[in-house]
């Protein structure tokens, strides 16, 4: 037989047969929900109860604010406590935010980030139950951990119960940088726990009660974490909405805990542009990838640094992917160009990285690996603490 006629008769007799098979589809992943959609779970107790809600512009219920569809089951909120960059999100970062009533449900609203950054007795007068949805990016000095750290203790000193709507942290699957120096306390720095601490807020508050931290555990009976359902540490996850004003992407999120501690450094992060967070720069930068000049973006930034100045930047976007860890050649190029003159601020980078060695390893010159060392004993001991409190595989 002709072997290109035979080659065509094959061919006819296996797509003959394949026709006969049902292709079988495969399953797709569950969808991911967030605390907040499992209303079952949170609404029956706050029903006619005193309600104030720890929220801002992440706090989405599918296509609705939570307070919008609390006040539409008819749930009496009393207030909301607005963390930084304020309830609506367009505070810029370190601003400090006030306290209004919302212009669309007349609501107070009260500043977590101005004033003070507890609730006060006079706060929760008019509350039985203080309910948590705030999403984070699961690093230790994004200010909403320690929002909901102090949101916490006022509770348990008024007898306050508080429901936590847990979220996933896009960060969950990295654990990784120095256990906060308590000493070193402050806004950007409240447990003893890594840079990328690898839990969600709600895993969070439960070890805060189960190991005492700024709470006791006689708290665990007023504390109530609804999870997420169909997500575990290692699944990414993409924010729908901006945490903050200059978390604008899932890159900037993914290098953020690699970057934040240029803020208190001559080093501009790119605020100012529109890739902050997503790049690294300064005048003086040799051999830069392009340059970029800094200037206030109206509910953004206000006053960068280098505002109106062109900078040297760095292309290290291709660094967001599979980022399981944080990048110190950054620090340490920018350590490099400028030596100690980089410290404008010398108190805030080590209240940022948690630690007064950092500073005094880069001044020495230690390598990556050396620094990376120093880090593991502390994260041991962590990862030991933490495996009692996940909620999540």
């Amino acid at each position: 037989m002709n072997r290109w006629l035979f080659l065509l008769l094959l061919w006819s007799c296996l797509s003959a047969c394949y026709a006969q098979i049902d292709v079988v589809e495969q399953p797709q992943s569950p969808a991911i929900q967030v605390g907040a959609e499992w209303e079952a779970l949170y609404m029956a107790p706050i029903k006619g109860k005193k309600v104030a809600v720890v929220a801002n512009a992440t706090s989405m219920l599918r296509d609705l604010h939570l307070v919008d569809a609390l006040l539409q089951k008819g749930i009496h909120v009393t207030k909301v406590f607005a963390p930084e960059h304020g309830f609506r999100g367009d505070v810029p970062a370190g601003e400090k935010v006030n306290s209004t009533i919302d212009e669309k449900t007349g609501i107070p609203i009260v500043s977590l980030y101005g004033k003070h950054f507890q609730p006060t007795e006079e706060d929760l007068n008019d509350v039985e139950i203080v309910l948590f949805d705030i999403q984070d990016v699961g690093v230790r000095f994004y200010t909403y951990l320690s929002t909901m750290y102090y949101v916490m203790q006022a509770c348990e000193k008024d007898g306050v119960e508080m429901i936590v709507l847990d979220r996933p942290n896009p960060n969950a699957s990295a654990i990784d940088g120095p256990i906060l120096d308590l000493s070193l306390k402050s806004m950007v720095g409240v447990l003893p726990i890594p840079i990328l601490h690898g839990c969600t807020l709600g895993e969070l508050a439960l070890m805060m009660v189960g190991e005492e931290w700024g709470v006791s555990k006689k708290f665990a009976s007023k504390l109530t974490v609804v999870p997420i359902q169909n997500w575990n540490h290692q699944q990414s996850y993409s924010l729908p909405i901006p945490p903050s004003p200059n978390l604008r992407s899932d890159c900037a999120i993914h290098l953020y805990p690699s970057l934040c501690w240029f803020e208190g450094t001559s080093v501009s992060v790119g605020r100012g542009t529109e890739m902050a967070f997503e790049t690294f720069g300064f005048p003086a930068l040799k051999n830069p990838d392009f340059h970029f000049t800094p200037q206030t973006i109206a509910g953004r930034v206000n006053h960068p640094p280098y505002d109106g100045q062109e900078c040297g930047g760095r292309d290290i976007k291709k660094s967001c992917q599979g980022m399981a860890e944080i990048n110190l050649h950054f620090l340490m190029e920018a350590y490099a160009n400028l030596g100690d003159d980089m410290f404008t601020s010398p108190s805030f980078f080590d209240k940022l990285a948690g630690t007064t060695v950092l500073r005094q390893q880069l001044k020495d010159h230690l390598p990556e690996v050396q620094i990376r060392l120093s880090w593991q004993p502390g994260l041991e001991q962590y990862k030991a603490i933490r495996s009692k409190y996940l909620l999540y595989p």
